[in-house]
């Protein structure tokens, strides 16, 4: 996918894609009001003869000069998992669907979201951030299927294989939209809400190929 700036736009478009997908009571793992989030604890280094001091990073901005809070920090360390999923999901299409068409979108989204992946990286590299937290609980993350659905889903091809994938990656595509719209109510950074928005238009697209599929 190629990351436009339209963000205008697309925040029209995901509001509607996001808010038929979530209500109040289905969140993201993470939070969802920017004021109520705790920034990240950063440690900024002195000048020469002087102390490294520690603030909270929506007082700091990072290379690019955004600020960010800790939704934000969340989804992108979260994102980075459940694309990763997406793609081993979509890889599987390649000698296994028997709709020629499948193989195709499969190989669109595990096309767009190898590079949103690396870019969701550099995002932290940038920050001095660890692209995971051990106290995340990836398999509650919204639409990730469990690792055995997985395994079932690589051991059918056909017509089988497709159905399959066709419920599973819908249910993961919503999930994502769900995260997205967390990220976009509550984040601090501007641009990562504009991927965001990004990621839940194009997704909601896929789901409604998948459909006619």
């Amino acid at each position: 996918m190629t990351l436009i700036t339209a963000g205008a736009v697309l925040a029209v478009a995901v509001g509607a894609v996001v808010a038929a997908r979530s209500g109040p009571d289905r969140s993201a793992a993470v939070p969802r009001s920017s004021s109520s989030a705790s920034p990240e604890r950063v440690v900024l280094p002195g000048r020469p003869g002087e102390s490294a001091r520690v603030t909270d990073s929506d007082q700091v901005k990072a290379p690019d000069g955004s600020t960010y809070n800790r939704i934000d920090t969340t989804f992108v360390q979260m994102m980075i998992v459940h694309h990763g999923q997406a793609i081993e999901m979509a890889d599987l299409a390649a000698e296994r669907a028997g709709d020629t068409r499948l193989r195709a979108l499969a190989g669109r989204i595990s096309a767009a979201q190898g590079p949103e992946v690396v870019w969701l990286k550099f995002w932290l590299k940038e920050r001095g951030l660890p692209e995971s937290d051990p106290s995340h609980d990836h398999s509650t993350m919204p639409g990730m299927q469990s690792p055995a659905d997985v395994t079932a889903l690589a051991g059918l091809s056909g017509t089988n294989f497709d159905n399959k994938f066709v419920t599973m990656m819908s249910a993961h595509h919503r999930g994502a939209q769900q995260m997205a719209g967390d990220v976009i109510r509550g984040g601090n950074d501007e641009r990562l809400r504009e991927v965001a928005n990004e990621m839940a238009v194009e997704q909601g697209s896929e789901i409604r190929r998948m459909q006619q599929l």
